[in-house]
């Protein structure tokens, strides 16, 4: 096994906590040094194995700060719990990729940063929708490789999203930031799925439309859908943003790809294993009219075959929360987690984490996942 390279920083502290990657800014790190910790930083690029992060919790470790990309289930917590430790935090606000069943059987606490990924990543998607629709990643290559040899009428030719409509999987908050953005900006009307009806979305748009109507414009429409299948067969363009789980996984399948109209535009910037990688490469390359906006990839950092080949696709790194204050904030609220749960603070049930990102932020553990299951006091 490669041995990974450790920095250690207030190495007198009474409690350890381990990082497995650098993490953006430096007051996470203050927090921590705060919270009387020593924090143990990886700071390798690679992918940490469960066996390196493993031995790096060792024999004493209170907590740990752990990436998407890691997988922490029964032996992790495990060694956690006889290390002397109580909390995890991932650094994302999803944690498909924890077993939190595990944590709590091992009275592990397990956190999450959510709250400052919403409207970034949300602007992700609004990015990937108009990349696709406007063919700018081809036309750039087009332009890079010194083939423009001037204007023609039919050079790159992509669709209008300008009072279409827009379809989103999942209406929870990020879902419903991007699909305010894309109707406030392009009067796209909305067709949502979600299991739970979204109310407060639902107002808010009626409200823009009563204001387009006051302008003497034609008023926008908001609907909650009967079913995924009738929304892939309506939207112009398909937005996913559901949670990931058994019941989510291949959702958009080669019979549903087939549902959906021949130049939709269809966007991802949620998990990979929502779509079946390799029946999206065999309906692209079939149909070229269709398009796709892809953060996320079914086995990440890996692509199925095929798919980079594709003009009609657009790729990125997963890049949804990539904004220097939101990965700042995401650094905040892990180690406020960890130093929060350390310290003995209650669990803060409120819906805006911001505040933790204040000088002066309650004393309270901003997000944990498993609180009610773990006793935890709620903050009053």
């Amino acid at each position: 096994m490669e041995d990974k390279t450790w920095q250690v920083y207030n190495p007198q502290g009474d409690r350890r906590v381990i990082v497995t990657k650098q993490l953006p800014g430096d007051r996470w790190l203050d927090i921590l040094r705060g919270a009387g910790c020593r924090v143990d930083v990886c700071t390798s690029t690679d992918i940490l194995g469960i066996g390196e992060i493993h031995a790096a919790i060792g024999t004493r470790c209170s907590g740990a700060i752990g990436q998407l990309t890691e997988v922490w289930g029964e032996k992790l917590f495990s060694a956690l719990k006889d290390a002397g430790g109580t909390v995890y935090s991932n650094y994302a606000v999803g944690y498909n990729n924890v077993d939190v069943d595990a944590a709590t059987r091992h009275g592990i606490c397990v956190g999450n940063t959510p709250g400052v990924l919403t409207e970034t990543t949300a602007e992700m998607a609004v990015a990937l929708t108009f990349a696709a629709a406007r063919r700018v990643v081809e036309a750039d290559r087009f332009m890079r490789e010194g083939r423009f040899e001037g204007w023609l009428p039919t050079l790159f030719l992509g669709k209008l999203l300008s009072r279409k409509t827009l379809g989103i999987i999942g209406a929870g908050r990020i879902g419903a930031a991007y699909a305010r953005m894309m109707v406030e900006g392009y009067k796209m009307d909305l067709l949502y799925y979600d299991l739970r009806r979204n109310g407060v979305l639902e107002e808010y748009i009626r409200a823009y439309a009563d204001f387009l109507e006051s302008r003497g414009e034609r008023p926008v429409t908001c609907r909650r859908a009967e079913s995924i299948d009738e929304l892939l067969q309506t939207a112009d363009v398909v937005s996913l943003h559901p949670l990931l789980d058994a019941s989510t996984h291949h959702m958009i399948n080669a019979e549903r790809l087939e549902l959906m109209k021949r130049n939709v535009i269809l966007v991802n910037a949620s998990r990979g294993p929502l779509i079946d990688e390799e029946a999206l490469v065999e309906h692209c390359r079939s149909n070229p009219d269709f398009r796709a906006g892809l953060d996320v990839f079914e086995d990440e950092p890996e692509m199925k075959p095929g798919l980079s080949n594709l003009d009609n696709v657009v790729i990125m790194p997963h890049l949804g929360s990539a904004t220097g204050w939101t990965r700042e904030g995401m650094s905040i609220l892990a180690a406020r987690n960890i130093a929060g749960i350390l310290m003995g603070y209650p669990a803060w049930k409120k819906d805006s984490s911001l505040s933790f990102l204040e000088d002066a932020p309650p004393k309270a553990v901003p997000s944990i996942v498993n609180a009610e299951e773990m006793n935890l006091p709620e903050y009053v």
